[in-house]
């Protein structure tokens, strides 16, 4: 069997990586340059690098995204488990039992899990939803976190008192700024599904060959 090199067999994951932390560290100078605009209209100190990390202002804005790709991935993994969509790459055949239905049978290159069963093997069965739901709930108390943060922090700019988590949570800021993101998410989700019934990419695996027909599942 042919070796390949470390970035070969895993270009896809390296590409992903490098393009959300230069889109995050784009995200932070420039909400740190934002912050420090609204703060000197206000007549208020600006705050340094250092401070940006913890702001609010900081938190809020990155984890009020990474909140609602955690979301949309957990529901899709369950949805696409027991939904089907004629035609489209992203669904599992219309009829009969799929690869990923089979029951997990034990062999040399299984994974541990697998070998072990019993509860172990349950927990591993849901462990990719699991992880993601995990994902999305401390990445919606972050969010939440830095959402009340950065508040509190333009109520002292106007000089209007502090507010309660428990208050906070009823605000309609908050959930605006959470379901603003997970309708688009949905949305980019559904296109995908959509969009691969009749549209090709030579080469991909999110795309059926493209010479089948409209109205077959891949």
């Amino acid at each position: 069997m042919k070796k390949h090199s470390f970035f070969y067999r895993n270009g896809l994951s390296i590409a992903l990586l490098t393009m959300m932390l230069v889109c995050w560290a784009g995200q932070f100078f420039t909400g740190w340059s934002t912050l420090n605009s609204e703060l000197t209209e206000n007549g208020k100190p600006t705050v340094n690098l250092i401070s940006y990390v913890s702001s609010g202002h900081f938190i809020q804005a990155t984890f009020e995204n990474w909140e609602s790709e955690f979301l949309q991935m957990m529901l899709y993994i369950l949805l696409t488990v027991s939904l089907r969509q004629k035609g489209s790459s992203e669904s599992k055949p219309l009829e009969g039992k799929d690869e990923v239905d089979r029951y997990p049978m034990p062999h040399e290159n299984a994974p541990w899990p697998v070998k072990r069963g019993g509860f172990i093997l349950k927990v591993y069965k849901n462990s990719l939803s699991i992880a993601f739901f995990i994902l999305f709930v401390l990445s919606f108390v972050l969010h939440f976190y830095g959402s009340l943060k950065e508040f509190n922090s333009e109520q002292l700019m106007k000089d209007k008192p502090l507010v309660s988590w428990e208050t906070y949570l009823q605000n309609s800021r908050f959930w605006f700024e959470s379901l603003q993101n997970w309708q688009s998410e949905f949305l980019a989700v559904f296109s995908i599904v959509i969009l691969s019934i009749w549209l090709r990419q030579k080469g991909s695996p999110e795309s059926k060959p493209v010479d089948m027909p409209h109205n077959e599942n891949p």
